[in-house]
């Protein structure tokens, strides 16, 4: 028997990721009944996805009920679940975030997570998570908050200070990383069971093994490894060998985190590659609305993330395991500053999110990742107060600062760009 639910769904205009959001609530057939919102600023946009995800909804049986607005406040009322998957003018901000600090001899990767571009992704995003919780703390406060929107770890740990709404965060990192030790294994993907802990996009593998007979694969990666394509994922094989576990979800990912992370290679995203697969996504789902093609086989398949499996846990009382997910520690992982928000495996189930602890990490590991955990927090009170001193603190941090002078000049030039969306969320 199912028991419907309300989600809404922020930041639905976007193709690609509600696209990920539509294949896994529509290849369910639990919350029938249920009713999704749709919320997006672009009315285009949002019609398109409203369109879309009436046609799957109608395809695949999940017979649920689909209404949009650009009202978010009003879509709030009664929600008993709010995914969060928007990003201000995300491109061309993040280009400018890896951009700007090269300018000022800044070696880094990516400029999303770590780094500054970490921070003043903080900066312009705590502000709008907190219009977004504030309101459902009057309207919907007993509702679970789900976050896809970067920086991940930053909104969570904001979320742990300074609200009682209930949080979690979602990535596929854990994923990523299991199909590279698979790929270095030998290994077909579903063969490999991995178990993870620390901080989203750096995670520590504290346990790899094969799923039928619980064999521990560690040493076989090692093994296998010495022998292995130099050219795949050079810095988290460094990692590897220098602390003896698999951290992290790609070179890109955590060599955010790291002084020497640019070793990996100092490419930031591809943001042109991204914004044409956009497009070409935008371009497919307009012609199947259209009539002009038919719905790929891949729409129908779940994405592999784990926003509905979360819902159907609570709302059926299920101790639904998830294998990762980012929440506040409180001593989760013990050897890690209680304040910091960490990935670990968590259980959901009517009476909420239960993170799993796996104890604590290897020393070595637990000291290299609290560095990061105190840059974090730096990063979210420099958001929080709207202070352009903390933020220089938070930088000054950083172990991918190499400079105070760099720190200032590029905390100018970003602060001026994002000075719109720079506020106080206290």
């Amino acid at each position: 028997m199912t028991r419907p639910t309300k989600i809404v769904f922020l930041g639905a205009s976007s193709a690609s990721f509600g696209m990920s959001m539509f294949r896994d609530l529509f290849s369910a057939r639990d919350l029938s009944g249920s009713t999704l919102v749709l919320v997006g600023r672009n009315l285009d946009r949002l019609g398109r996805s409203t369109r879309l995800a009436k046609l799957l909804n109608e395809k695949s049986g999940a017979g649920l009920s689909i209404e949009a607005t650009t009202d978010w406040r009003a879509a709030l009322d009664g929600a008993e679940f709010i995914v969060h998957s928007t990003a201000i003018d995300r491109n061309r901000l993040w280009r400018l975030d890896f951009e700007v600090p090269r300018k000022f001899g800044v070696r880094h990767t990516l400029g999303e997570n770590g780094g500054p571009g970490g921070l003043f992704f903080t900066l312009r995003t705590l502000p709008v998570v907190f219009d977004f919780v504030r309101e459902m703390e009057r309207r919907c406060p007993r509702a679970t908050f789900i976050n896809f929107s970067n920086p991940e770890s930053r909104i969570i740990l904001a979320l742990g200070r300074y609200s009682r709404i209930r949080s979690v965060g979602l990535c596929h990192g854990i994923f990523l990383a299991r199909e590279n030790v698979a790929r270095i294994l030998g290994m077909r993907k579903d063969q490999v069971d991995v178990w993870g802990a620390g901080l989203n996009h750096f995670q520590c593998l504290t346990e790899i093994r094969d799923r039928e007979t619980g064999e521990d694969l560690y040493p076989l990666l090692r093994e296998r490894e010495r022998d292995f394509d130099p050219t795949f994922s050079p810095l988290t094989r460094k990692l590897l060998h220098a602390f003896g576990y698999w951290l992290g979800c790609g070179d890109g990912h955590v060599g955010e985190y790291l002084s020497f992370g640019w070793e990996a290679g100092e490419g930031g995203y591809n943001y042109d590659w991204d914004e044409s697969e956009r497009e070409k996504l935008t371009r497919l789902i307009d012609d199947v609305l259209a009539g002009r093609a038919g719905a790929p086989d891949w729409w129908s398949v779940p994405s592999g993330e784990r926003a509905i499996s979360i819902i159907a846990g609570i709302v059926h009382n299920r101790k639904q395991l998830i294998e990762s997910a980012v929440v506040h520690n409180r001593q989760v992982i013990p050897n890690l500053p209680a304040d910091a928000a960490v990935e670990v495996p968590v259980v959901a189930d009517i009476a909420g999110i239960h993170p799993v602890s796996l104890g604590p990490l290897p020393d070595a590991v637990a000291k290299l990742m609290t560095v990061q955990v105190q840059v974090q927090q730096m990063a979210v009170e420099a958001a929080m107060h709207a202070s352009k001193e903390m933020a220089l603190q938070a930088l000054l941090l950083d172990p991918v600062i190499q400079s105070e002078e760099a720190a200032r000049g590029l905390l100018d030039e970003l602060w001026e760009i994002n000075r719109p969306y720079i506020r106080t969320c206290i």
